[in-house]
């Protein structure tokens, strides 16, 4: 047996195998001891190698979805060993075979899936800095491919993609940009050939050449594609019907988000790592799985088509205005069919994914009807291809009962009445049934036994049970088959007959029951390609009726896409503080046009910028997904990309201070913007020495106003950057408004023209609970520096450190003065009118 186990192993040497021994799956060796490891079960050992223990480790065949679950959370992947010999005939162990490998990129069964979130394969390959880019959604069938230049690039789209699982070629350069990623895998260069691939491509898809696709010039993608295909065929050991056809995604069709932006605006993580509290978390209001998850895909990849943008806007419009609440209704009738098809598709669904099917087809008519009314042209396209399958529906309704089991395994899935020879073998193990009843009621009455009881199990068939008590009473035409403790059973000749009709009725019931099943996967395959356009679209249907949900609850309105550069919004509100804050959110307008590109920020922290910053790029990329915006009236012009480089991290793992990262991203922006990109710059230079920083700060600044001419927010603490109005153009100044009152500030959070007065960061500090004596000495060092320097607003004014250091303040608290010795001896409660009006006079000779 351990030679079979080793003869198996050797074909798949960097995955566990799962080796199925009896109700156990074992693992033996290394894979034991790791499997003990990652799972936490119990090593044990069994046999011995070399007079060494062999480790053992098993989990229960009948829970092995639970741990599989676990171990493609952990990136692991898992080969399914099975005996698929015949104990009865096979000499020496039983033949085994891998039946499926189970990897973090590939897997379809429900179990191991998170329902809400896409479970992408991806591929990469590149030659210098050039990056081919394939990915694929097993559970959908959607295959995709891209190439473009830039590592920058790659990050950003593995971190847009979130893939499982990644596969990429021997000598790959890059590895410091995938290593984040769980499931690396490591393929032989042999994998990404391009003349290959285009052959399995080729094959997969029933075509002679892959130019119908459009992939002309793509040959990095073409050959991450290609690998991508040969590693499912590998692992899944079936035919793919449902990846139909490679779709060349470009990157001028969509608004680019490098990595930082992605991670910085929250849109489907939270800067933990999280989901709560981002902007995906307020519109998912989904009524199925696959909605959510192509709501999550529009958010990653807005689109700038205005034609698909308008007809979007025009869908939600109708539907607010019809009755969408019966839409959704309807919607979480259907389900999550998307994926339901994928498992048609590989042959692997179980029996409630039929019944799932059959009510989602049954659920078609009424939501057809539902979406008569409404006139929007992207509306009529969805219903379209949504369509309604009758044929099949009825089919499925014939064949499969309303709750069945989980698995074919024990049969009762197809419903009475739809084979008549089924039936008739089940009548016949039913009446059997019903005859034991009658045998065990003669014969108590013809022996006079009444406990005497027929039964039944797998290991000896039927019996006649009677306690040893009552034995001498047996009939001598009853034949000792197995002796108990307490009891004897017996088995007679009318008995015997009726256990073999029994038992070979259900062994061809069950049988037949599995033929029928397996043929009902034949009976829907002419009908998967329109299944698979109707999932798609009610999908797309689930994501336009939410997002006239959310445009309705939330007060949403329709923003204009204009022709004209420029960002302008009115009462524009950041959709994800606004939704959690339990007090009114403060609204604020924002015109950014040709004449007025760079709008430099002040004002205090905590007082709004990074909120303000952050809602007009959550603005605009809900617009270029065609969605309604938290906003009274927005006008939003073409926009190509939108860069953030907002708060502070580090990078420790690669050797990256705060400073570094915050220049990476700097660099990044300033490299890659265009007069038609949205760009978010929040502190530049703060990592540094104050002339450092105020340097690049009022540097970059500058290189975007008059070089890039972008549309930026520029938020600082420099406030000599506001100078720059005077001396550039289209340079505005605005500030977040703070009132301060006796050494405390209240943030106003609201948008002002003009640059802020103070940067109120002492006051802020006081609020955090800094000590009182160091915001004292603080106050002191503030004054010292302001009375030596005088503060310019030219910049080739400062060097890089001060001329002349002065005198550090001590941190201990000054010996109060006579004036504050003065007021701390008065007790306000205790004065009259005059002797107020006199130590005021007092007061003010201290002064003097």
């Amino acid at each position: 047996m351990m030679r079979q186990y080793l003869n198996i192993k050797a074909q798949h040497p960097q995955i566990l195998l799962f080796y199925r021994m009896g109700d156990f799956y074992e693992l033996f060796y290394d894979d034991a001891k790791r499997a003990a490891e990652l799972l936490d079960i119990s090593l044990t050992a069994r046999g011995k190698s070399g007079g060494e223990p062999i480790p053992m480790a098993g989990v229960p065949y009948h829970a092995v979805e639970s741990y599989l679950a676990r171990l493609v959370k952990m990136g692991e992947s898992v080969a399914i060993c099975e005996q698929v010999g015949d104990p009865a005939t096979s000499k020496g162990p039983v033949e085994r075979q891998v039946q499926r490998i189970v990897t973090p990129g590939t897997v379809t069964d429900e179990a191991l899936l998170d329902e809400r979130q896409d479970n992408v394969l991806a591929a990469v390959y590149s030659v210098k800095d050039k990056f081919g880019l394939a990915w694929l959604d097993i559970t959908s069938g959607r295959f995709l491919v891209s190439e473009f230049g830039g590592s920058d690039m790659l990050s950003a789209e593995l971190q847009r993609l979130h893939p499982a699982e990644l596969l990429y070629p021997e000598g790959f350069e890059w590895l410091s940009k995938i290593d984040h990623i769980k499931g690396l895998r490591r393929r032989p260069e042999w994998e990404f050939d391009q003349q290959t691939a285009e052959q399995q491509l080729n094959s997969q898809f029933g075509t002679r050449e892959l130019s119908g696709f459009g992939l002309n010039n793509v040959s990095l993608a073409i050959s991450a594609a290609g690998c991508i295909l040969q590693y499912v065929k590998d692992t899944q050991r079936t035919a793919l019907p449902h990846i139909r056809a490679l779709t060349l995604e470009q990157q001028s069709n969509r608004v680019q988000l490098d990595a930082a932006t992605r991670k910085n605006l929250e849109l489907t993580r939270n800067l933990s790592g999280g989901t709560e509290h981002t902007l995906f978390a307020v519109l998912d209001k989904t009524a199925t799985a696959m909605g959510s998850r192509l709501l999550q895909r529009f958010l990653h990849a807005p689109i700038t088509d205005r034609n698909e943008l308008k007809a979007r806007q025009q869908a939600i419009g109708d539907f607010i205005q019809g009755d969408y609440p019966s839409l959704t209704h309807q919607l979480k009738q259907i389900g999550d069919i998307e994926r339901i098809m994928a498992r048609l598709a590989l042959r692997s669904a179980r029996p409630r994914d039929f019944a799932r099917l059959k009510n989602a087809l049954t659920a078609l008519p009424a939501l057809q009807q539902d979406l008569k009314p409404y006139e929007a042209r992207l509306i009529k396209a969805l219903s379209n291809e949504i369509g309604e399958f009758p044929e099949l529906a009825d089919l499925l309704d014939r064949a499969i009962i309303d709750n069945p089991p989980v698995v074919i395994r024990d049969g009762g899935v197809i419903a009475p009445g739809y084979n008549a020879e089924l039936d008739e073998l089940r009548d016949l193990s039913d009446g059997a049934t019903e005859l034991l009843r009658q045998i065990e009621t003669r014969e108590r009455e013809e022996t006079g036994i009444s406990t005497l009881k027929v039964g039944y199990n797998k290991v000896h068939g039927f019996f006649i049970e009677v306690s040893r008590a009552n034995s001498h009473l047996v009939p001598a035409s009853y034949i000792r088959r197995q002796t108990l403790k307490n009891n004897e059973r017996y088995i007679t000749p009318e008995l015997k007959e009726h256990e073999d009709k029994v038992l070979t009725s259900q062994s061809r019931a069950l049988a037949l029951e599995k033929r029928l099943y397996e043929e009902l996967f034949e009976l829907i395959n002419p009908q998967l390609d329109a299944l698979i356009t109707s999932a798609a679209a009610l999908a797309k249907l689930d994501v336009m009726v939410t997002l006239a949900e959310r445009a309705e609850t939330l007060e949403y309105h329709c923003p204009t896409l204009s022709d004209i550069p420029g960002v302008t919004y009115s009462q524009g509100r950041h959709p994800v503080v606004e939704y959690v804050m339990d007090s009114p959110f403060i609204p604020n307008p924002l015109d950014m046009d040709k004449d007025s590109r760079i709008k430099i920020i002040t004002g205090p922290n905590m007082g709004g910028k990074s909120t303000f910053m952050r809602q007009t790029a959550l603005i605009v990329l809900l617009a270029y997904i065609g969605s309604y915006v938290p906003a009274q009236q927005a006008s939003i012009g073409p926009i190509d990309k939108i860069f953030t480089r907002i708060g502070a991290s580090d990078d420790l793992a690669s050797g990256r201070s705060t400073f570094m990262v915050e220049m990476t991203e700097t660099a990044n922006i300033l490299h890659n913007a265009t007069p038609y990109s949205l760009v978010l710059m929040d502190e530049i230079g703060r990592g540094t020495s104050t002339y450092d920083g105020l340097s690049l700060a009022w540097a970059c600044a500058e290189y975007l106003a008059t070089q890039l001419q972008a549309f930026t927010l520029f938020a600082t603490h420099y406030f000599e950057l506001t100078e720059l109005t005077h001396t550039l153009k289209g340079v505005q100044n605005l500030h977040l408004d703070a009132i301060e009152h006796d050494d405390t500030i209240r943030f106003m959070h609201s948008v002002e023209v003009g640059a802020a007065s103070k940067s109120y960061g002492l006051q802020v500090a006081q609020l955090a609970g800094v000590p009182k004596a160091v915001i004292s000495a603080a106050k002191a060092r503030l004054k010292s520096l302001e009375s030596q320097h005088s503060v310019s607003g030219d910049i080739a004014g400062y060097h890089s450190e001060p001329a002349s250091q002065p005198a550090q303040p001590s941190l201990l608290p000054a010996e109060p003065s006579a004036l504050e010795q003065a007021f701390e001896d008065i007790d306000p409660d205790e004065l009259t009118p005059k002797q107020a009006l006199a130590l005021i006079y007092e007061l003010k000779q201290l002064k003097s």
